[in-house]
């Protein structure tokens, strides 16, 4: 069975909460094992917790959920390349798979609800399938 982390983004913690109740079911179909669960501020921290995880031998891969929300400024949209940029280079340099969970950015709170499970769900099939 393959060994898997999740990271999550506590700024939108009740949301978050939800996308891992997902993940943890998905996992379990998908014959993961999630043996880390890591929560950081936002998603600008994710990285560094993903990178920390990916360098540990009893890790194969992981799962980066969380959200990134439309703003008044262009904070968010930024934040969300930068997020995405760094976790596609951890791939790489690790050669193991990172599910991105992450909605948005540039989301809008009314589009939120409906995402969240079918969001967490693929991340972790993402990986699953990267897996194999």
């Amino acid at each position: 069975m393959k060994k898997i982390a999740i990271v999550l983004g506590s700024f939108h913690k009740k949301e978050a909460e939800q996308m891992l109740i997902a993940a943890r079911d998905e996992a379990t179909k998908n014959d993961l094992q999630i043996i880390e669960e890591v929560w950081v501020p936002g998603s600008i921290e994710k990285p560094l917790a993903l990178k920390r995880l990916l360098m540990r031998d009893d890790i194969d891969g992981a799962v980066a959920l969380g959200i990134i929300e439309r703003g008044e400024t262009k904070h968010g949209l930024v934040m969300g390349h930068v997020v995405y940029y760094a976790i596609i280079k951890l791939q790489l340099e690790f050669m193991k798979p990172i599910g991105l969970g992450i909605l948005g950015p540039e989301i809008l709170p009314e589009q939120i609800p409906p995402r969240l499970e079918g969001y967490a769900r693929a991340a972790v099939v993402a990986t699953a399938k990267m897996l194999v």
